[in-house]
């Protein structure tokens, strides 16, 4: 049975130990380690008795042995196998104890700081997700982009343009995302204002790290995005918070908080307020880029979901009305496709694109070239577009069967406003009710979701919670609602 590696057994052929023990202990030693967990398959004693140079009747001695002590399994037709009980070893003075496992769980060296407080979604099995908007991966167009892919890395090779490349990224896909943007979205691009990432989130570290610093005050809405605010922390800015109500970002507060402070930044979701979906008005918005201009502060728009609009067309972005090149813009490609196709971009002033290349050759060197390639031309071909059309006639559909699912069964019980776009509600419960004690209970009837206190700054309990819709088919919908349902029936 082939291995994906070789064992390095070195054998002394004039030693005091028989070579056949050698080998035993040497396998021994490949189990307490950990390398050979219980159940993985030996070599067969030919296969090994070649890689080693030796009598095959060597090896067989050794696995007798091996037998013998109890560290492997042996059956006719399938080959020898490592016990599933492993026996204990004398050692350190004649203790007994376990044989050695794997890594050891804490290291042996400090780590610094404290672990970014973000939670992470992980499938389980039998438990459907409300997640905070992600797309349905099914509808991924997977014959499309591996014939892009195929292409690309055709391409790609022919040319020699696998290796190193531009830590901005492809000037193929800059240039598309530069013409995007630009005929789209109403910026004014080139593609020296583009930079690729591998997704949003990568794009945000990177304007964290350049535009705040150790003590430097930030400004998020109250409720807002966890892994920016945790990104932002990180660096050793100082987080402030502002509130938020039905038209946006409270701008007379930030104004205060500007007066007492220098603000080096303020992160905004404007097209749908994460966590909220709120739109930020568009008088606000002009006063938000006024301010900015009046107390010098950078503004990162993060439109995380500016395609998904159902109402009427999207409202353009703050950097497409910014006449002083304040704004870091962030957007992805990722919930077009798959969250798993990790790409995103900044349009930003040169100046900035330049810093973020910088930071870029430090975490990632740069992007991956066969997929930036593959997505260029799935924009080139039109595929892309089409992809789009049809995803959104689908979440539009998702969308009011949601809001259909909330109102029948959880009439009275909850509060919510249908969003222009998007792709999740944002449901306030009208009980008084303990989240925690909610997504327990959900959580043990089949349906995850995430307590609202999650998306504050203050980490203070927040009666809500962001419910994803586009990721569910009717049927999933339908189930997932009915349990977070029984759910709430069981703690109120």
């Amino acid at each position: 049975m082939l291995r994906p590696w070789p064992f390095k057994i070195t054998i002394r052929r004039r030693g005091r130990l028989p070579v056949y023990l050698q080998i035993a202990y040497a396998l021994i030693e490949e189990i307490r380690r950990g390398r050979l967990a219980p159940g993985s398959a030996l070599p067969g004693t030919r296969e090994l008795a070649e890689d080693l140079g030796l009598n095959r009747k060597t090896v067989i001695d050794a696995y007798d042995e091996l037998r013998a002590q109890g560290w492997v399994k042996s059956d006719r037709t399938r080959g020898t196998f490592v016990s599933a009980e492993l026996p204990t070893v004398e050692e350190n003075g004649g203790r007994s104890g376990s044989p050695a496992r794997h890594m050891p769980d804490q290291p042996d060296f400090r780590l610094v700081g404290t672990a970014p407080n973000i939670s992470a979604f992980l499938p389980e099995k039998n438990l459907l997700v409300f997640d905070d908007g992600a797309p349905d991966t099914r509808q991924v167009p997977v014959v499309a982009l591996a014939r892009a892919y195929r292409s690309a890395l055709s391409r790609a090779a022919q040319h020699n343009a696998l290796g190193y490349g531009d830590p901005r990224g492809s000037l193929a896909l800059r240039e598309a995302v530069s013409t995007m943007l630009n005929i789209d979205r109403g910026l004014s691009t080139t593609p020296d204002n583009i930079c690729l990432t591998r997704g949003s989130q990568m794009a945000i570290y990177l304007a964290t790290r350049i535009l705040a610093g150790p003590r430097d005050p930030v400004v998020m809405e109250e409720l807002s995005y966890p892994p920016a605010r945790e990104a932002f922390r990180a660096v050793g800015a100082e987080v402030l918070s502002v509130g938020l109500d039905g038209s946006g970002m409270r701008l007379d507060e930030l104004e205060s908080t500007c007066r007492k402070t220098r603000v080096r930044a303020v992160y905004v979701t404007p097209h749908h307020q994460f966590p909220t979906t709120v739109l930020l008005k568009p008088d606000r918005r002009l006063r938000l880029l006024a301010l900015a201009d009046q107390f010098g502060f950078a503004i990162v728009e993060d439109d995380y979901d500016h395609e998904f609009h159902f109402v009427h067309r999207p409202m353009w972005p703050l950097a497409s009305v910014d006449p002083w090149g304040k704004v870091v813009y962030i957007g992805s490609m990722s919930k077009l496709l798959t969250p798993s196709l990790r790409l995103g971009y900044i349009a930003a002033p040169k100046a900035f694109i330049d810093r973020a290349a910088a930071e870029i050759m430090m975490i990632d060197r740069q992007g991956d070239p066969a997929t930036e390639h593959a997505v260029a031309e799935l924009i080139a071909d039109g595929e892309l577009h089409r992809h789009t059309r049809k995803t959104m006639r689908l979440y539009a559909e998702r969308r009011l069967l949601m809001a259909k699912l909330l109102t029948e069964r959880f009439a009275g019980r909850v509060e919510f406003g249908l969003p222009d776009g998007g792709l999740a509600v944002w449901v306030k419960f009208t009980d008084k009710i303990d989240m925690s004690a909610l997504a327990e209970a959900a959580h043990a009837k089949g349906v995850k979701i995430q307590p609202g206190g999650a998306f504050a700054i203050s980490g203070k309990p927040i009666r809500a919670t962001r419910l994803g819709f586009a990721s569910m088919n009717a049927t999933e919908l339908s189930t997932a609602t009915r349990r977070l349902c029984q759910a709430l029936d069981a703690v109120a």
